[in-house]
């Protein structure tokens, strides 16, 4: 049976692209789809977040975008302002569905934080996942700020009776600063669920093959990798 996951963030621009190419490099065994809902802040033929999931986690990765919105907004606000008819839940939850007819893995990745608005009623990434009955993967920053945005976000999935599958950090500093260090014992209290990775930082600038190479080693064994806080 085909396994569904959400990958959402506590904010944007915090690494949930390179994650999801991560989990996505790490089942290398499978036939994995990835699904962007909403790509905002790009000209129609520029390489979207999809694409560069596929990039870096191989030939073996499907990539699906549902729709694009030229400027750098939330999907709602960006949609409004082209005239284009918005993403709705259901058409995300129809489109996972239909892929994982086809693959092992399907990665659904959001727009910025889970509660972003996909439309003008304020429907969210979160009501995607309750129409797909899928678990949510959350990524966070390392460092400090991190605790409290983790901690409203897995708040927010345990009141929609989503389950967090963990957390993993999008973006580790090669010297990671004392709040950074700090928060790898203090990530899986906020989020109530364990961290199962670590990708170190520019990890988005490799090579497709160096990439995948290395995603085995930043994830934990419960997607794929050998990854273990306090491992390097």
């Amino acid at each position: 049976m085909s396994t569904i996951l959400v990958v959402s963030g506590t904010g944007t621009e915090i690494g949930k692209t390179v994650v999801t190419a991560a989990v996505a490099a790490a089942a290398r065994d499978r036939r994995v789809a990835v699904l962007k809902p909403a790509q905002t802040g790009l000209a129609p033929g520029e390489p979207g977040d999809a694409a560069e999931v596929a990039r870096l986690a191989g030939s073996h990765v499907t990539a699906v975008e549902l729709a694009r919105f030229p400027e750098p907004l939330a999907p709602a606000t960006a949609a409004r302002r082209a005239g284009l008819p918005p993403v709705r839940p259901f058409e995300v939850a129809e489109a996972a569905q239909k892929l994982a007819t086809e693959h092992d893995l399907v990665l659904v990745e959001g727009a910025g934080g889970l509660l972003v608005r996909f439309d003008d009623e304020g429907s969210t990434l979160a009501d995607a996942a309750r129409l797909l009955s899928a678990p949510v993967l959350m990524v966070a920053p390392a460092g400090l700020g991190t605790l409290n945005a983790t901690a409203l976000t897995a708040e927010a999935l345990r009141s929609r009776g989503l389950d967090c599958r963990g957390v993993v950090i999008g973006s580790m500093p090669a010297e990671p600063d004392l709040a950074s260090r700090c928060n790898i014992e203090d990530l899986p209290v906020a989020a109530g669920a364990p961290l199962l990775g670590a990708v170190p930082a520019g990890a988005g600038a490799l090579a497709g093959a160096d990439f995948a190479a290395g995603a085995v080693r930043w994830l934990g064994p419960e997607l794929g990798g050998s990854w273990a806080p306090g491992r390097p």
